[in-house]
């Protein structure tokens, strides 16, 4: 069974890193996560006459620089001043050369929006009457190429990094402290924190040419090296690798003196080392959090510590379901992880896919803002597809705690079997032992039966002796005498050869004795081996945390994407201010009335803003505003402005401010509109201290 778990292993592996690869590889170039909402002129618009300016207007905020908004005339020749300059928060125009002859423009921009993303773009407009242009500006788009290509797998490793981080070191301290002197637990740690410090280098030496012209020459520009350090993603890598630096002495420290203490002196350090551990864990989760979807748009405040938790509990779950796995696989023999350690780690898991659904279904919210998006946007499309793994992987994991459950109950089992198994083993080395014990005590008493003997017969012969003549026994005595010195002589010989043979033989011996000691233990590691993989319990909880694993791989891509991709809410509110028409104007003696749902996200905020305008002429005029729950229920909000705009005549925005005159009813008399033309109102509704939304739709004053 076990020869033939390894090839499986390793294809089943090698499909789901492919799928991996295969969603990253198909991904569009990183998608604009601001968009662009208006535009003056517009795209496709003739005009009469050459305009002063040219203005964009996006989504969010974007930071520019000298080349991040181009205006070429038809032979592709600048014609703009190169200093673009914001009107606005979210609206940026460059000026034009004066006198400009008729011909169609080219306006190409090309920015980094507020959660770090590159934005890139161009449209054309027309002086007099179209004409003929040279102008080709649809090259790479913004984040594609073989840069952006391997940005996005810097930032999938990143990602897979943080998680065998967090999850690895979380894994040893809540669920197996004995896993911190595991060489394979170990290396899997420590692996997380070299791959994300270098993939963290890596985005840094990128980012430069990433949101730039995208040429694999830029990447060791050390100029444009110094202008990202300065932006907030630059100081968001940085910081990440700061906090490295202090991940680095936890590692020492869990795998250091925390491994050599006894497990009653663990339970004193580790609350220091979770403590210690969770700050630097929530300090690398905030450096995406801070600069990236989460930083931006609705309830940025509340989003970015959502956003941490979020990520906190992805790495928990994924990455110590990683670890487990490769101390199930890869894990010595003789110290194989226990029950309790897989159940300890069933709750923790449990406990992070908990936090996982209820933060993951806030941000849904804020980043899609309707049910359509789910079908209608890419970032739904991509969502509902993590949706779905995460379902998945909840289901194998049901499987794994079932194992688990059996495991637990084969232990004591087992356990009993090995020590039966040890006593005998125990039992017949006493027996060797004693049979060589009785040996040894009947050759000594055979050694000294034989020496009286001897002895006995020697005496014998001296008495004969000693009744012979004088002159003969004196004879004897000395032959004996000289006898005796030359077999001392001899003797001591033979013991100081005796001795040296012995040394001899006893340092081939021990050679002897260190050899058979070592393959007696890797006898005894492959029996351990084979009898913790025979297990059919174990086996199976390998099987399916394997599978769990792999749905993982391909989870952390499918995320990595959704970081990318342009958030439902934006790309929806994007279409529906190109599509938007002008509002149907009454004729120039009537009213005009607009109205406008919004919603700013917090509580009570969402309603509809009726603006009446009567009677829409060049003049004074009334301007009625009113204020609706979704029900048609009038209600008060604390702040509402509205704002007036020309953008063909470069006229506005003219502040209006209403007087609040009863529920939901505000009124100003005397709005003076000095020409005729297509008008933009903005209302800005505020219905807290941190949550409002800026609306806006055209009219025709007559």
């Amino acid at each position: 069974m076990t020869q033939t778990i390894a090839p499986r292993v390793r294809t089943l592996v090698l499909l789901l890193l492919a799928a991996a690869c295969a969603l990253l590889a198909g991904a569009a170039p990183a998608s604009a996560h601001a968009a662009l909402t208006g535009s003056d002129p517009r795209q496709g618009a003739v005009v009469d006459k050459a305009p002063a300016q040219v203005s964009l207007t996006f989504s969010e905020s974007v930071s520019m620089d000298d080349d991040s908004l181009r205006v070429l005339d038809p032979k592709g020749k600048r014609v703009d001043d190169g200093r673009p300059s914001g009107t606005d928060g979210t609206t940026y125009s460059v000026k034009l050369h004066a006198g400009l002859p008729d011909g169609t423009y080219t306006v190409a921009y090309q920015v980094v929006s507020a959660d770090s993303h590159p934005v890139a773009g161009a449209y054309t407009f027309s002086v007099g009457a179209p004409s003929e242009t040279s102008v080709s500006v649809s090259g790479q788009a913004a984040g594609g190429g073989f840069v952006g290509g391997l940005y996005g797998v810097g930032r999938y490793v990143s990602y897979a990094a943080f998680a065998v981080l967090v999850g690895g070191a979380a894994f040893v301290l809540a669920c197996w402290p004995r896993g911190s002197g595991v060489r394979v637990v170990q290396r899997f740690v420590v692996s997380g924190w070299l791959a994300l410090t270098a993939a963290t280098l890596l985005l840094l030496l990128l980012r430069g040419s990433y949101t730039g012209s995208g040429k694999a020459a830029d990447i060791f520009d050390l100029s444009l090296l110094g202008e990202v350090l300065q932006t907030k993603a630059g100081a968001a890598l940085v910081s990440r690798l700061l906090l490295l630096a202090a991940a680095a002495l936890f590692i020492a420290v869990l795998f250091g003196a925390y491994d050599k203490r006894e497990d009653e002196e663990k339970r004193d350090l580790t609350f220091g080392l979770a403590v210690g551990g969770s700050v630097v864990a929530a300090g690398l989760a905030a450096t995406w959090a801070m600069s990236e979807h989460a930083s931006v748009g609705l309830q940025a405040g509340l989003a970015m510590p959502v956003d941490v938790v979020h990520l906190i509990a992805v790495a928990t779950w994924l990455g110590g379901l990683t670890a487990l796995l490769v101390a199930l696989y890869r894990g010595p023999a003789d110290t194989p992880v226990p029950a309790l350690a897989v159940r300890r780690f069933s709750r923790v898991a449990f406990g992070s896919v908990v936090a996982l659904v209820a933060t993951g279904t806030y941000q849904s919210w804020r980043q899609l803002g309707s049910w359509t998006a789910f079908t209608d946007t890419r970032y739904g499309q991509l969502l509902l597809l993590k949706i779905g793994l995460v379902a998945v992987l909840v289901g194998v994991a049901y499987f794994s705690r079932r194992w688990t459950a059996q495991l637990a109950e084969a232990v004591p089992a087992v356990a009993g079997q090995r020590e039966k198994e040890r006593v005998a083993a125990s039992g017949g080395r006493g027996n060797d032992r004693a049979k060589a014990s009785e040996k040894t005590r009947a050759s000594g008493k055979t050694g000294v039966s034989e020496t009286t003997a001897a002895a006995a017969k020697t005496g014998s012969t001296g008495k004969s002796g000693a009744a012979a003549k004088t002159g003969t026994a004196e004879k004897t005595a000395a032959a004996a005498k000289t006898g005796s010195t030359e077999k001392d002589e001899a003797a001591g010989k033979a013991s100081g050869a005796g001795k040296a043979s012995g040394a001899g033989k006893g340092s081939g011996g021990s050679k002897r004795a260190a050899q058979l000691a070592r393959q007696r233990a890797a006898v005894d590691a492959a029996r351990q081996k084979r009898q913790r993989d025979s297990d059919p319990h174990r086996f199976g909880l390998r099987r399916s945390v394997l599978a769990e694993a792999g749905v993982a791989v391909v989870l952390l891509a499918v995320t990595t994407l959704l970081t990318q991709t342009e958030p439902g809410r934006t790309e929806e509110e994007a279409k529906a201010a190109g599509a938007a028409p002008a509002a149907t104007a009454a004729p120039s003696t009537g009213a005009v009335t607009l109205d406008m749902p919004f919603d700013t996200g917090g509580q009570n905020g969402k309603g509809v803003v009726r603006v009446e305008l009567d009677p829409a002429r060049v003049g004074a005029n009334d301007l009625h505003l009113y204020v609706e729950r979704p029900d048609g229920t009038a209600f008060d909000i604390p702040e509402v402005k509205v704002a007036l705009t020309q953008k063909a005549k470069d006229i506005g925005p003219l502040p209006v401010a209403p007087d609040h005159i009863t529920t939901g009813h505000w009124s100003a008399s005397q709005v003076q509109i000095p020409m005729a033309g297509d008008w933009e109102v903005a209302v800005t509704v505020r219905t807290s201290d941190i949550d409002q939304v800026t609306l806006s739709k055209n009219a025709q004053i007559g």
